[in-house]
């Protein structure tokens, strides 16, 4: 079968990769391991149906694979309760605002709409580690589909039962609003804000957070049609926003990606704000408050030297993950810390989310400039964002590479080079037969020019 699983779910090209059959099968296993439906799960309380929540992004994609998830969850003596279209925060949410055994999203986040995915919190609202997703994909492998040969049987406690709970998408709001000091106007009153949907799940839901704060909210990209999702919008696509925020003199905009578990923002002038200096405004306010646990911020590999530097001038220490935020939440969780985020704008506030979410990320931004009395340029200020340039080196041997003595001697060259006003990275690349560059530096000719001779050893070796 090969490994189903991702950094982030199971994700692939809608009826291609990601099946009807496949996600039908895929909630049965993990109703099984979660929810305790079959042999390969912990005993649980026999006297009630497990229940499970399932939302989705409004990919055309979407509807049927939530038809397909909803009867594997069914036949496998699960109740489901459909949120409909509803950002992947929420999902998490409200797997343990319900309590619910299980929490299932469909959604290929920042991906265009021929794509989708399948991703699984577990009780509590927490996304699966990777023995429990092992688990999974082992009993999909163990079981086989009925045409297979597959056993087919009735569950001891009924086929579950299939209900529509979209009212559930105010409690995740009214959660969202809590995490704000109450005020008379609202704790955004005064802002003139654009918000860009990306034609995702966040469409019926950022806007009206935005107003019931109290901003003063422009919307666009919300006007989904299943097929427009990520398409020239949302947090992939800044420059949509950016000239919207200048049209309308706004204070700020914000940007969703399809599924609204990040957030990026860009300032009254068009700039960008991303997800390194949203996270150093909130771990600074947070420090000021007292509230910053173990005065320790959680962040990628990849978070801006400038991010660093300023971390370290407000004596804020920094625990390093590798990329993605399911290792961010990990290293959080083992040291009790209570913010974590990257680049991209996941950021995750773990005092009110279990995950990753936009919402939650942009109000908290926005509420900072309301209380320091600041536009978010100035919040930004925070820290000085350095020149960084990416570049990918496909179709290298990545082990052969990693291990050259020559790519280490040019890695040791641009160090010694840049000294401490510079940043050298070089990884392979987990998802495909590639090797990632990044080179940090004040100047961005520099970083450019020790890029290029990087790539060229890496080229040369690979």
């Amino acid at each position: 079968m090969g490994h189903l699983f991702g950094t982030d779910g199971v994700r692939g090209r809608a009826g291609y990769d990601l099946t009807a059959g496949l996600a039908m099968d895929l909630a049965a296993a993990a109703a099984s391991v979660l929810a305790g439906t079959g042999d390969f799960a912990a005993a649980r309380d026999q006297h009630r149906r497990p229940v499970a929540v399932v939302g989705r992004d409004p990919r055309a994609s979407g509807e049927f694979l939530e038809a397909a998830v909803v009867a594997g969850l069914a036949a496998s003596g699960v109740d489901a309760v459909r949120l409909g279209v509803i950002p992947t925060p929420a999902v998490a949410y409200l797997t343990t605002a319900l309590g619910a055994d299980l929490g299932v999203m469909l959604s290929a986040s920042h991906n265009p709409a021929p794509d989708n995915g399948i991703k699984f919190f577990a009780r509590g609202g927490v996304k699966l580690p990777d023995a429990v997703e092992q688990d999974i994909e082992e009993r999909l492998t163990h079981s086989g589909r009925l045409a297979a040969g597959g056993k087919a049987r009735v569950p001891e406690s009924g086929f579950g039962r299939v209900s529509d709970g979209p009212e559930h998408g105010e409690r995740y709001l009214d959660h969202l609003l809590t995490t704000l000091p109450a005020t008379a106007q609202g704790p955004l009153a005064g802002l003139k804000v654009v918000v860009d949907c990306a034609h995702g799940a966040a469409s019926e839901y950022a806007p009206v957070l935005l107003s019931r704060a109290g901003a003063d909210v422009i919307t666009i990209g919300a006007e989904p049609d299943g097929l427009n999702i990520n398409a020239g919008c949302g947090s992939t696509s800044l420059g949509t926003l950016s000239s919207a925020v200048i049209e309308y003199g706004a204070d700020a905009g914000i940007a969703h990606d399809g599924d609204a578990d990040r957030c990026l923002a860009v300032d009254a002038a068009g700039d960008v704000i991303d997800g390194d200096q949203i996270l150093a405004v909130l771990a600074l306010a947070l420090k000021d408050t007292g509230r910053l646990a173990g005065d320790t911020v959680v962040a990628t590999v990849m978070s801006n030297l400038g991010f660093r530097k300023a971390m370290n001038a407000a004596g804020i220490s920094i625990v390093e993950t590798p990329v993605g935020d399911r290792y961010l939440i990990a290293a959080m969780l083992d040291g009790k810390f209570i913010l974590g985020g990257e680049q991209s704008g996941h950021i995750i506030m773990l005092d009110h989310a279990t995950t990753g979410d936009g919402l939650l990320t942009a109000i908290q931004f926005l509420a900072e400039a309301v209380r320091q009395d600041k536009t978010v340029a100035e919040l930004a200020t925070v820290m000085t964002r350095y020149p960084q340039v990416l570049i990918t080196i496909p179709g290298v041997d990545k082990s052969r590479v990693m291990a050259s003595p020559a790519l280490a001697a040019t890695v040791a060259a641009a160090e010694a080079e840049l000294g401490d006003k510079g940043r050298v990275l070089v990884r392979p690349s987990g998802t495909e037969p590639a090797v990632r560059v990044m080179v940090e530096a004040e100047d961005s000719d520099q970083a450019d020019r020790l890029a290029g001779q990087l790539v060229a050893t890496i080229t040369n070796v690979g």
